[in-house]
């Protein structure tokens, strides 16, 4: 079983514990990987497109398996979270 806090880890959002957002709007507020320009919905843009893990990894040297598998957890986490909120 993948450890999911230390995948989180990997994504960066300000205020949350977890995550980071981007520094000096280098992804206009989005969550990014360890800090790279990388955003999360990038990578998921690429997995949806059908791009392997190895290609993404070879496109983007700066990124490690842990970070796709954080992005992934880091989509299936919000995903939980908005279907937890009653309608409004």
């Amino acid at each position: 079983m993948v450890d999911r806090r230390a995948l989180f880890a990997a994504v960066s959002t300000h205020g949350l514990p977890a995550c980071d957002h981007d520094r000096a709007g280098q992804a206009r507020g989005k969550p990014c990987i360890r800090g790279l320009r990388i955003t999360v919905y990038d990578v998921l843009d690429y997995l949806a497109s059908g791009m392997s893990e190895a290609e993404i990894l070879r496109d983007f040297p700066d990124l490690t398996a842990d970070d796709l598998r954080a992005c992934l957890a880091f989509a299936a986490d919000r995903e939980r979270k908005l279907d937890s909120v009653p309608p409004g």
